[in-house]
Order: C-alpha cells, then structure tokens, then sequence
C-alpha cells in the first residue's frame, strides 16, 4: 500500500511539474492585467486581439496549410515505404530502419541547416522549400506508425484475395488499406503534430516573407511578451491536445468497427 502510495505520488509530481507552467499561461491568458504578477480580472479580450491581428491570422493559416499539405504528403510517401520495407529481407530491412531512425534521433539543428544548405543550391527558400523540409521529416514518423499494423496483419489474406480474382490494386484497397488505416492515421496525426510544433527546421529553411506561429511568435517575444502571446499559445495547446486525442481514439474507433465486422462475417 506505501509502495502504490509513493508511486502515485510520483507520478503525480511529475505531471504537476510539466503541466503546471501551461496552466499559468492558461490562467495569464483571461488575466485583464498585463502584468504577469498581478490579477485585474477576467477578459477575453487577448483572444479578440489574437483573431484581429492580421500578422496572427496569416502566420496561422500558413501554419495549418503547412501542417496538414505536409502530413498528407508525407503519409502518402511513408505509407508506400513501409509496404516496401515490410517485403524486404532481415538484412535489407535493418539497414533501411536504421537510416529511417536517423532523421528521428538527428539534432533538429543540423537537419535544419542541412536542409537549408541543399535548398539554397537547388531551391529559392520559401513556402516550397518549407513544404519540403516538414515532408522529410515526417516521414520517418508515418513509417514507423504503419509498419507496425503491417506486421501484424495476415500476409496470407492479401493472397487469398489475388487467388479469388482480385487485382492488385484491388486487394490493397480491399484487404491491405483498411487494415493498416488506423497506423496511417496515427502517422498522419503525429505528423499534423510535429509540423505544427517545429520551430528549428522551419527557421532554417522558411525563407523571407514567410512565417509559421512558431517562428511569429519567437519574433515577438524578443520585442517583449506580449498577453497576445499567451492566448495564441493557450490555443496552440488546446489544437495540439485536440490532435492527441483523435490520434489515439481514431485508430481505436477503426480497430473496433474492424473486430465487429470480422464477427459478423463469422
């Protein structure tokens, strides 16, 4: 009983310590005072002022077309590598994970200044070149969503579907797909998430002219923080949150309407 006691205690000292800071800025968010310090009341008028700058909206669009051209495209690439890692051989396949692993354990600095390196050579920075650097390193993340569920799936189920009559395409969007759609949209999520969340990779290779919510923000708040700040941050949490929670009840969703049709066939 002591020991349970002592680990629930940790854990929640833990939680407390991560979550508290967010919680102040959530709080600092609806203070009326632009002192951090001092309570004026309750307002919502930061969160009016973040929908009424214009500097806010148009870093915000391009944050979430960013985000989401990026994960589409990045899921399309990495769903298709990982069907063609699965067939590899023991060998072939430990070499390509191990260079797949890299990108996710590379500091984001040196991928960003190499990333940026190769654009200026080839590629004017800007929204393209954005574009380019979150799809590579998204990828990995998709990979390593898909392979999973393609590793567990019945390899002879595929074949059974071609025995019957079925092309290939056919039994990919009839068997393969709907099997592994829960790790496509795992991936897609993760990848919606770390595009939205990048701040070193964007800043190295953005380019003039084009600005993400993580690089508008570090602007402003060398200029000084401004109560602004807080509420887009406040809303930045609540997205990332939101994304966190379908990106684990989707696939449970899918999972469960994939077990009931599998009964039913019974």
């Amino acid at each position: 009983m002591v020991k349970k006691l002592f680990s629930r205690l940790y854990v929640g000292l833990i939680i407390l310590f991560l979550y508290a800071p967010i919680a102040v800025l959530i709080v600092l968010s609806f203070n009326d005072s632009k002192s951090r310090v001092v309570w004026g009341g309750f307002t919502t008028r930061w969160y009016s002022e973040v929908f009424s700058n214009s500097t806010i909206l148009s870093a915000f669009a391009t944050t979430i077309a960013l985000a989401l051209l990026s994960a589409l495209i990045a899921s399309v690439i990495g769903t298709l590598a990982a069907l063609g890692i699965d067939r590899m051989r023991r060998k072939q396949y430990q070499v390509v994970m191990f260079f797949t692993n890299i990108p996710l354990l590379n500091a984001d600095i040196v991928t960003g200044i190499a990333l940026m390196l190769w654009f200026v050579r080839f590629l004017p920075l800007g929204f393209t070149s954005l574009l380019l650097a979150h799809v590579t390193f998204n990828i990995p993340y998709v990979i390593l969503c898909v392979l999973p569920k393609l590793r567990q799936m019945d390899v002879n189920l595929y074949e059974a579907a071609r025995d019957l009559g079925a092309n290939s395409r056919t039994a990919f969007f009839k068997i393969t797909f709907p099997f592994i759609l829960p790790g496509v949209l795992s991936g897609f999520f993760l990848a919606v998430t770390m595009s939205m969340d990048d701040f070193v990779i964007t800043y190295f290779t953005k380019g003039a002219g084009v600005n993400t919510l993580s690089t508008m923000i570090y602007g402003e708040i060398r200029k000084g923080i401004k109560p602004e700040m807080y509420a887009l941050s406040t809303i930045l949490f609540l997205i990332i949150l939101l994304l966190l929670i379908l990106m684990n009840i989707v696939p449970r969703l899918k999972n469960r309407e994939q077990t009931a049709s599998a009964v039913r066939d019974f």
